[in-house]
C-alpha cells in the first residue's frame, strides 16, 4: 500500500522519497489528498514567513512560486495544453494532437496569464487576513479533483499516454478513500466551520464538473493534461471562494 504513496510523492512533487513504484499506479490515487496536504502545509508556511515583511502581495507570489517548484508546474503545465487543444482545434483528432505538442500556444498563454492573476489576488487578500486554512484546503481539494475525474472518466488518447496508468484500474473506491480523505482534512484544517467547508466544497464540486464536461465534449474522456488543468481550475476557484466569505 505504501508503494501508492510513493508514486503519488513522485508524480505530484519534486521531492525525493525512497521506495519502490506501485505495479498499479491507480494505488496511488488514494494518497493523493495526502501529498496535498504536504505541498498545502509547505506552501502555507511560505505564505506565514513571507507575511513578516508586511506585505501580502509578496507573500502571496511566495505561494505561487513554490507551487511551480515544488510540483515542477506540472499542472500549469497541462492547463496551458488544454486550453491550446480545446480552443485551437476543431476536432477531437486535431484537440488531443496539438495537446501532445510541448510547444504552448497563444490559448496557453492566456490561459496560464489569467490563472495566475486570479490565483495572486485571492491569495494577496487570504493571507492580508490571516486565512491561511485556505490555501492548504484550495491545494488538497485540487488533487482530489484529479482522483474523481480518473476514476470516473474514460481515458481519451488509444494506447499509453502520461495519465493512462492512473486511469487504468481507477474506480469508485478510489474516490471514496480520496473523499474521506479530503473530508477529514477539510474539517481539521477548517475547524469544524460549517459554512468555509461547504463553500470550498461546492466550488470543488463547480471545477470538477465543468472540466470534466468540458473534456468530455472536446475529447471524449480525460488525459493527464485534463488531470493537471482540473487541478489548477480547482485551487483558484477554492482561493476565489475564500473571498466571498472574507468580505461576508
Amino acid at each position: 500500500m505504501l508503494d501508492g504513496l510513493v508514486t503519488a510523492m513522485r508524480t505530484l512533487t519534486v521531492l525525493s522519497v525512497p521506495g519502490k513504484d506501485a505495479d498499479e499506479f491507480s494505488r496511488s490515487l488514494y494518497w493523493f489528498p495526502l501529498v496535498g496536504l504536504l505541498l498545502g502545509l509547505l506552501q502555507a508556511a511560505l505564505a506565514w514567513i513571507g507575511m513578516v515583511s508586511q506585505i501580502p502581495e509578496f507573500s502571496a507570489l511566495l505561494v505561487l512560486l513554490s507551487g511551480v517548484l515544488l510540483t515542477r508546474a506540472i499542472h500549469a503545465d497541462g492547463l496551458a495544453d488544454l486550453a491550446d487543444g480545446f480552443f485551437g482545434g476543431k476536432t477531437r483528432e486535431s484537440r488531443l494532437r496539438i495537446m501532445k505538442d510541448p510547444a504552448v500556444g497563444s490559448f496557453g498563454v492566456i490561459a496560464l496569464i489569467l490563472l495566475f492573476l486570479f490565483k495572486w489576488i485571492a491569495l494577496t487578500r487570504i493571507v492580508a487576513h490571516g486565512q491561511y486554512e485556505w490555501i492548504v484546503s484550495g491545494i488538497v481539494l485540487a488533487r482530489f479533483v484529479q482522483v474523481v475525474l480518473a476514476s470516473v472518466m474514460t481515458y481519451a488518447r488509444e494506447g499509453e499516454g502520461t495519465a493512462c496508468r492512473f486511469v487504468a484500474g481507477a474506480g469508485g473506491w478510489h474516490v471514496v478513500v480520496a473523499a474521506l480523505f479530503s473530508l477529514l482534512i477539510l474539517v481539521l484544517v477548517m475547524k469544524m466551520q460549517p459554512l468555509p467547508i461547504v463553500v470550498a466544497l461546492l466550488a470543488t464540486a463547480v471545477s470538477g464538473s465543468l472540466t470534466g464536461m468540458l473534456a468530455a465534449k472536446k475529447i471524449h474522456g480525460v488525459t493527464g493534461d485534463v488531470l493537471g488543468a482540473s487541478s489548477e481550475m480547482t485551487e483558484a476557484l477554492v482561493w476565489c471562494s475564500a473571498l466571498l466569505l472574507l468580505f461576508y
